[in-house]
């Protein structure tokens, strides 16, 4: 499509202005392409303003445009928008660039090892085709559904969270990053601290400073959050809130120790605080991972725990269905701000996603994306060995889809990842993954966005070029 695209649009010129093309069936036969593929470059230039596609008629050049209108003066809109900030005990930081890293699509060419999700191939595109068509043909598919989401689904995720945990306690939400939104806007008012793991996902940095929270780091190794430190920062701070990512943390890999599943309930439920369990990527494990910790959540008879689990990292990022999980009077605040925020989510993906999990293609789903991943890792893992000898690779993880690198020493992060650019391969930078300031320097990859492990080999082959080129310009 893009190809042809191209050759249309050098020729444009031949056409004057309003002028007609020539028919789809023409360019069919002339080019010996399909005809999704002329619909697709044809789509293409009118997006691009360059055509006027007239149905039934065919596609015309488009008319030159009209001078545009002035651009007025919008600098006042500076002083609007901070005004506020001056009062605020904590300034809100509205900040996505942490996010986008894992958002933006690299340019043509480039390999993506910063991607945050599954790469197309290995995702349920049928499954997930089959299970929206059958959903729009359910009785009432198209009306309001609950707010607090469908009775069907809301039991499904109340038994994959287990213990003593009912359908009755889970809303859903419209994906994992709404769903952290909301537990604390409800949970920790503006100014306030929150405990976070460190390192920890930007996206949930970005969502506390947008909220005007002071997010305070504590560490993690490879065994998860230590208690000590946990307890020491509550003391000090007075949080009420600690986000954890107990189950393979991103970006670590870690998995919490069972012995520190009781004592990280413990310390929160002395200091009176609530825990925030972003089990995220339950459902990406390994072929070679051992048997799963429960949830946090299936562990906890207090309502401690806040729980938000997903089926966007294992399906697609546009199947954004989630679920949040609280028993106690918080279950009513996280309810009333999604209510606010998002009214509910939309029935068709909420009855597409009963359809899927339903379906005997889910489980053969994640059965062949853990066989895959664990390919995909192996070879990262060998590639590095081999070319990167000096990177250190401190924990292969048993699930998820990158690994976590810390760099040698003096290594200029920003430097590498704007030389790996430039030799065709995306990576992620390790400092937006921290609160306060890293120890060192480190690059996340990803492993799950890329078509092969191919792809993977020749990556990392680039990532070399680029440190080789990042030590001669230091």
């Amino acid at each position: 499509m893009a190809d042809l695209a191209k050759r249309l649009r050098e020729e444009l010129d031949r056409y004057s202005p309003g002028g007609k093309l020539p028919s789809s069936r023409s360019l069919v036969e002339r080019f010996r392409v399909s005809p999704v593929t002329v619909s697709r470059a044809l789509a293409q230039l009118a997006a691009e303003g360059l055509v006027v596609t007239r149905p039934g008629a065919g596609a015309f050049r488009a008319m030159p445009q009209a001078a545009g209108p002035v651009v007025g003066d919008t600098s006042w809109q500076e002083v609007a928008l901070s005004a506020d900030a001056a009062t605020d005990v904590v300034p809100r930081t509205v900040d996505a660039s942490g996010v986008m890293v894992s958002l933006a699509a690299p340019p043509p060419g480039v390999i993506e090892f910063n991607g945050g999700y599954l790469h197309p191939s290995l995702q349920p595109e049928r499954a997930m085709a089959a299970a929206l068509a059958r959903a729009g043909r359910r009785p009432g598919a198209w009306t309001r559904p609950p707010v607090e989401g469908l009775p069907e689904l809301r039991e499904w995720f109340a038994r994959g969270i287990g213990g003593a945990i009912t359908a009755a306690e889970v809303l859903i939400t419209a994906g994992g990053q709404s769903a952290l939104t909301t537990a604390l806007r409800a949970l920790a008012p503006p100014g306030a601290p929150v405990l976070v793991e460190s390192p920890t996902y930007p996206g949930m940095l970005a969502i506390a400073r947008a909220s005007g929270l002071r997010p305070v780091p504590v560490p993690v190794d490879a065994d998860g959050v230590r208690p000590r430190l946990l307890a020491d920062a509550f003391r000090a701070t007075g949080a009420r809130v600690f986000v954890c990512q107990p189950l393979l943390q991103n970006p670590t890999g870690a998995v919490l120790a069972p012995e520190r599943r009781g004592e990280v309930l413990r310390i929160a439920r002395e200091a009176g605080a609530f825990v925030v369990e972003d089990d995220f990527v339950r459902r990406l494990v390994h072929e070679d991972a051992g048997p799963l910790p429960r949830p946090l959540a299936s562990d906890d008879t207090d309502g401690v725990v806040v729980h938000v689990c997903s089926l966007t990292k294992a399906t697609s990022p546009s199947f954004r269905v989630s679920a949040l999980a609280a028993r106690g009077p918080v279950l009513e605040r996280l309810r009333a701000i999604q209510v606010v925020d998002t009214f509910f989510v939309p029935r068709p993906l909420q009855e597409a996603a009963l359809e899927l999990v339903g379906s005997p293609a889910w489980p053969r789903h994640l059965r062949s994306v853990a066989v895959e991943l664990r390919k995909r890792r192996d070879t990262m893992t060998t590639a590095l060995r081999l070319n990167l000898p000096e990177i250190a690779l401190p924990h292969i993880p048993s699930g998820g889809y990158h690994l976590w690198l810390r760099l040698p020493d003096g290594t200029d992060e920003q430097a590498l990842v704007a030389a790996a650019l430039r030799a065709g391969v995306a990576v992620t930078p390790g400092r937006p993954y921290f609160s306060a300031e890293p120890a060192a320097a480190h690059l996340r990859l990803s492993f799950a966005a890329v078509a092969s492990t191919a792809e993977i080999t020749e990556g990392v082959r680039r990532l070399r070029t680029a440190c080789d080129e990042a030590c001669r310009g230091s």
